[in-house]
């Protein structure tokens, strides 16, 4: 299913809101199957912390070509939304590889697992070495962008360039948040609704904006909320908040030794745990004016590119602008 097609679903969704929409919602189970990507959805099968697991994974473009981008999905989200650019760069000669992790997207909902940015590492370098992959250009979104960090850093030989697109992480959320047990996150899940993603994303993605596309993305959430795997899917999306507030990537930053680019809308406000802040603390996260230009200090040699006012979802709120900067990035 490519995103013209995705497009038209969601004008149908919008458009015809009768009874028999509602009675009848779409489902999908806590593997999305029904829910087609833009490209073959492939299967790395591995074991993990005493458990087989599948993680899903498109690979797309010539597999003899000299030059491999792993695409890292957000939080949020999973790899299908990469597909304009993905296509963008096999149109460059480029080999394509974008995981979804365990835990998102396609891939296995474990019913217990100690998720941790190490741990999502560890599974994408599994995934390069069935596939005899060995060098990368490393990019990772949001959520992806601290669990490509960790990569970079630990991996050091992989990663001949890392890019991070408004990647959270850039502050360490443990000093100014209360620590919440993964109870206070399931509660959260479980009290989901697509209007309420829907609100958080216009709001803090978008600066109040919605559109079509947009919608689009809230196609797989639709159909597990109306499917019979929520409370499993709900219980991996509150374990995966763990590693963004009890893992510092702040101090791994100087440690990238990857020639190193970071991409940033300057509208985002992007802030976990800015609801439930340490009594006492005055802090205003997700300011990405000044995140941005702190990480550079403290990544060598690294490039800083501001997109003047977008916010989290660059390459989706204007492509055009995010892919003339992910060029400059990618050449």
């Amino acid at each position: 299913m490519n995103k013209s097609f995705l497009i038209l679903v969601s004008v149908l969704i919008l458009t015809f809101t009768g009874d028999a929409s509602a009675q009848n919602p779409v489902k999908y189970n806590k593997e999305l199957d029904g829910f087609d990507y833009p490209f073959e959805v492939n299967t790395f099968e591995f074991d993990s912390q005493k458990q087989t697991l599948k993680m899903r994974y498109m690979d797309i473009g010539n597999k003899d070509a000299e030059k491999v981008v792993v695409l890292l999905h957000g939080k949020n989200f999973a790899g299908f939304y990469w597909e304009d650019v993905a296509n963008d760069l096999v149109s460059k000669k480029y080999r394509v590889l974008i995981p979804d992790q365990i835990g998102f997207g396609k891939s296995s909902k474990p019913d217990a697992y100690q998720y941790s940015l190490g741990q999502f590492a560890l599974n994408t370098k599994l995934l390069l070495e069935s596939l005899k992959i060995d060098n990368i250009t490393l990019v990772g979104h949001s959520m992806g962008g601290m669990i490509a960090t960790t990569f970079a850093v630990n991996y050091v030989s992989t990663v001949d360039k890392l890019i991070l697109i408004n990647s959270i992480g850039l502050e360490d959320y443990s000093k100014y948040t209360e620590f919440k047990d993964v109870n206070f996150f399931y509660k959260n899940e479980l009290g989901k609704t697509v209007d309420k993603a829907r609100a958080y994303q216009q709001k803090i993605y978008y600066a109040g904006k919605w559109s079509k596309e947009y919608e689009t993305l809230l196609v797989p959430l639709k159909g597990m909320l109306a499917g019979d795997d929520w409370k499993v899917v709900a219980w991996n999306n509150a374990l995966t908040y763990g590693p963004i507030f009890s893992e510092n990537i702040v101090d791994r930053f100087p440690q990238i030794q990857s020639k190193t680019y970071l991409i940033n809308g300057t509208r985002d406000t992007t802030g976990p745990g800015r609801g439930w802040l340490k009594e006492g603390v005055t802090r205003k996260l997700g300011e990405y004016t000044k995140l941005g230009k702190h990480t550079q200090s403290l990544i060598k040699d690294s490039v800083l590119i501001e997109l003047e006012g977008l916010g989290h979802m660059p390459f989706y709120e204007d492509y055009p602008a995010f892919i003339k900067a992910f060029n400059q990035a990618i050449d």
